[in-house]
């Protein structure tokens, strides 16, 4: 159930104006869509979030004994701001470890990105950290530790950030879905965060499955209304193949960017990546399903039961958000890097078992078996040290702030990694094993052998740069970019 090219180009037709021009050098994105009105300086919104153990304990299973760490007393406590708008978020820590809040997605100034040692000390149990910033982005974001993450993450430490303005007419309804497993033992408990079996391959996964919390989500929406999904895959782990069945649906934003809507037919979610969906809702009693087609049998996620209403029929017509505001790149002259993600000198046999030495992405890593290095992945034969972020290595690349810079993302491992570049949004201009449109992100999923080439204006600023599979960053597949 991949977006092969035969459907990609399908939708294409029926959608109209999805421009792919990733192929082309030195061509940008064309876009059709509304221009955006101007930004406003708007209102500043004052914020507490408490980072503790919840009493709660998780409803899915009976008799859990598995306390939640959430903000605010409530999982995937959510924040909803307008374009413009100023957050300063005073965080208090409550838990008994240090952590600190990284913005997932959003382009801010780099002293507040949350991330300890790099960007600003730790906060440590009973001692707070403001964060203050605006915006310059509308869409779909969320926010999470930086610190132990595969723990505080896999307890729940994780919230939405949405930032409206970027909607020419309203929907007539918007349900926000959070994927997340849990890894829950039988008896309610918690398993282990982080296994070395999962570290060393695709993740650990999660035994129970939810969304917004709940096993077997289920919502109503207005007949015949057209419908806002925004869908976040926080899991630390899952990659998704996300299909709608019962209902026309249309991707209309990819990490909380808008793009020139094009039908949906699956679209594949790594960790951290987000996609905003319209749906036009089916006439009063029919529903719409949202699945997982990565699954070994389609994974129903969540089932909206359409409500009577005054909405009458009409043509299914895709509804285009305004225009991105993130600065696109200018191609032509751009400056060329590359990055290889790679197996490191700690890697077991398994991973490597299947390589061939004629490949030159197998090359790639089994040269990288050879630099005695420890632990299980690196970046440009260069690996995270153990311990945090504490001891830090040198940068993986210094660059110019304000320079244009197209970088090649290598996967010379049998399994896929979605990148995330902190601080950024950039620009997927193509795949060598997927067929893509042309779409801005801030996560990509990078295939087992594959090359994907991205484009970003780079910004001033010390920013993180790893795999956003948790046990692959905390084992080695991380690393920092120094942009001056």
């Amino acid at each position: 159930m991949m977006l092969t090219r035969r459907r990609l180009l399908g939708g294409i037709s029926a959608a109209g104006a999805l421009a792919l021009t990733a192929s082309v050098p030195g061509a940008r994105a064309a876009t059709s869509l509304p221009a955006a009105p101007p930004v406003v300086a708007g209102k500043v919104h004052e914020i507490t979030l408490v980072a503790a153990e919840s009493d709660m304990r998780f409803g899915v299973v009976d008799g859990t004994k598995a306390p939640l760490w959430v903000y605010n007393g409530e999982p995937f406590h959510t924040l909803r701001i307008k374009l413009g708008d100023t957050l300063r978020v005073r965080l208090e820590n409550r838990l008994a470890e240090h952590t600190a809040v990284h913005w997932h997605g959003i382009r801010l100034p780099n002293s507040m990105d949350g991330v300890q040692f790099l960007t600003q000390p730790p906060v440590e149990p009973g001692q707070e950290f403001t964060y203050t910033f605006t915006p310059p982005d509308t869409g779909t974001f969320f926010f999470h530790s930086h610190c132990d993450t595969p723990q505080q993450l896999g307890r729940g430490l994780v919230g939405v950030l949405i930032v409206e303005g970027d909607e020419p007419q309203p929907f007539h309804g918007e349900h926000v879905l959070v994927l997340k497993d849990w890894r829950l033992a039988e008896d309610g408990t918690w398993l282990p965060f982080y296994t070395p079996e999962g570290a060393g391959r695709a993740g650990t996964f999660g035994t129970v499955r939810t969304v917004n919390g709940v096993e077997a989500l289920t919502g109503t929406v207005p007949a015949n209304g057209d419908i806002r999904l925004r869908v976040l895959n926080v899991d630390p782990t899952r990659m998704i193949q996300l299909g709608v069945e019962g209902a026309d649906a249309f991707v209309i934003a990819t990490d909380g960017n808008a793009v020139e809507p094009f039908p949906l037919h699956t679209w594949r979610m790594g960790a951290a990546m987000r996609v905003d969906l319209h749906v036009r809702a089916p006439t009063a009693g029919g529903t719409f399903k949202l699945l997982d087609y990565f699954s070994a049998e389609p994974w129903p996620l969540a089932v909206f039961t359409a409500e009577a209403s005054t909405i009458p029929s009409r043509p299914v017509e895709a509804r285009a958000l305004y225009a991105p505001h993130a600065p696109l790149a200018e191609i032509a002259g751009a400056h060329e890097i590359s990055f290889q993600f790679t197996a490191s000198g700690g890697a077991p046999a398994a991973a490597v078992s299947a390589l061939s030495d004629e490949d030159p992405l197998s090359k790639a890593l089994l040269d990288s078996l050879c630099t005695g290095q420890r632990g299980l992945w690196a970046i440009n034969k260069q690996q995270w040290p153990s311990g945090g972020h504490r001891d830090m290595p040198p940068p993986l690349e210094t660059l110019e702030a304000g320079r244009t810079y197209v970088a090649e993302l290598m996967n010379a491992t049998p399994h896929p990694h979605p990148i995330h570049l902190h601080g950024h949004m950039f620009e997927v201009l193509s795949a060598s094993r997927q067929e893509l449109p042309r779409f801005m992100a801030d996560t990509v999923m990078v295939m087992p052998k594959e090359r994907v080439r991205i484009a970003f204006v780079a910004a001033e600023g010390d920013w993180m740069f790893h795999c956003h599979i948790l046990e692959h960053q905390e084992n080695g597949m991380m690393g920092w970019l120094r942009i001056a």
